[in-house]
């Protein structure tokens, strides 16, 4: 397998800085470039259109959280860098899976590595699985990568 950019889409969970780290491993491997990604979706608000209705303090809520997830994103493209690998992040707002597919799509990514969570049953009927939709839709190969299950204590 030859892959020259790896697209990981980070969502600050441990299953995606598992991701992470798998893709710095394997992009050193390969000599890739990383491409981190960070999707902004805005949370429903209950009908209520935050940026009609309080513009002001919409605006300034959005401007902080963009900062600080902005700031969390460099601290991963530092270990990418870290790691002598070719780094860089954007930090875009939209639909997750939609966004992650489009960014693979323009930036002609070869490979996708991301975390799961793993759920199951009501939480996947009602969540949908953003990795699900991803491995669908993407038009690359996706690596689904899981965090090492914890044994149970006996």
């Amino acid at each position: 397998m030859t892959a020259q950019h790896v697209l990981v889409p980070v969502d600050f969970s441990a299953d995606a800085d598992h991701a992470v780290e798998y893709a710095i491993g394997l992009a050193s491997t390969l000599g890739a470039r990383v491409t981190l990604l960070h999707v902004m979706q805005s949370p429903p608000w209950g009908g209520v259109d935050l940026d009609v209705t309080f513009p002001h303090a919409y605006s300034t809520f959005i401007q902080h959280l963009e900062a600080e997830v902005t700031h969390n994103m460099e601290a991963y493209v530092k270990r990418v860098t870290e790691a002598g690998l070719v780094g860089d992040m954007a930090v875009v707002h939209g639909v997750p899976f939609q966004t992650i597919v489009e960014t693979a799509r323009l930036q002609q990514v070869d490979l996708i590595v991301m975390g799961t969570h793993g759920r199951t049953g009501l939480h996947h009927v009602l969540l949908g699985s953003v990795a699900e939709k991803v491995v669908r839709l993407a038009p690359c190969p996706v690596l689904v990568v899981r965090q090492p299950a914890i044994a149970p204590i006996s």
